[in-house]
């Protein structure tokens, strides 16, 4: 697929993924979910050398400031649920993809875009950044996860505050409710997304995995987390990664992982 959306840049093997619909804020159209559910479904095979993703959006204004409105109002009951349905499976794709991904927040993340920002492993705000879910003030809710993920992120009283209001949230705030990692100048903003995740490629990447689906597993009610960790760490233990991260400690050097 040729991504008209969509840029991708490689860093030894940390992508960059950009949104690049900057005249229109960023806004998550129909082709936008299209390219993000393509990407998502085919990086590992893409890109087999990849540690991680930075996902973000074009220009200094905004990460993704909600969804295209226009395309909302044509589609009926069963075109709405259907919609709400497949953004939220291209989002749980993004939540369960076992390398990193981090949301390097450049402004508005509403709506849509806060709920895509919420759907990655981290997110990492620009001292401008902005978050909220202000779908009451069209008369709609969030559909792509948002009313679970903001609850599990900030608690039931904030979130429900946050979305009855539709108040929008500065970034330091959003650091302080547990909404995002860490506030930075906007010019520092890729930098520390690439710092941290260039730390978590120096480690085991098996476990690094699976870390992502036992926390994951914390929300699934069709999983316990505590049985999905023991059978994690059971399965980790006999690989050569476990192996090679010991032996490294022992010896005091730097581990040499291979992902086996």
């Amino acid at each position: 697929m040729t991504y008209e959306i969509l840029k991708i840049a490689d860093n030894d093997g940390i992508l960059t993924v950009t949104i690049t619909r900057e005249k229109a804020l960023n806004a998550l159209n129909r082709q936008t979910f299209d390219e993000l559910e393509h990407f998502f479904n085919n990086a590992l095979t893409d890109y087999p050398q990849m540690t991680g993703i930075i996902l973000t959006g074009a220009g200094p204004k905004s990460f993704a400031a909600g969804a295209d409105i226009s395309e909302f109002l044509t589609l009926g009951k069963d075109g709405a649920a259907k919609m709400s349905r497949r953004g939220q499976v291209i989002f749980d794709k993004i939540e369960y993809f076992p390398k990193p991904v981090i949301a390097a927040v450049n402004g508005f993340a509403l709506g849509g875009g806060c709920e895509l920002a919420m759907a990655c492993h981290m997110r990492i705000a620009s001292e401008n950044a902005r978050f909220g879910q202000p779908e009451v003030n069209l008369g709609i809710l969030p559909g792509y996860g948002g009313t679970q993920r903001l609850t599990q992120l900030v608690g039931k009283g904030k979130a429900m505050e946050l979305l009855l209001t539709a108040d929008m949230v500065k970034a330091p705030e959003a650091l302080a409710l547990g909404l995002v990692n860490h506030v930075v100048p906007a010019e520092e903003l890729l930098a520390k997304a690439t710092g941290i995740l260039k730390k978590i490629a120096t480690k085991g990447p098996l476990a690094v995995a699976r870390s992502i689906q036992c926390v994951n597993a914390n929300f699934d009610e069709t999983k316990n987390g505590y049985d999905e960790e023991v059978k994690a760490f059971g399965e980790i233990s006999n690989t050569q990664d476990f192996i090679e991260g010991a032996t490294a400690f022992l010896e005091k050097r730097a581990p040499n992982f291979t992902g086996k």
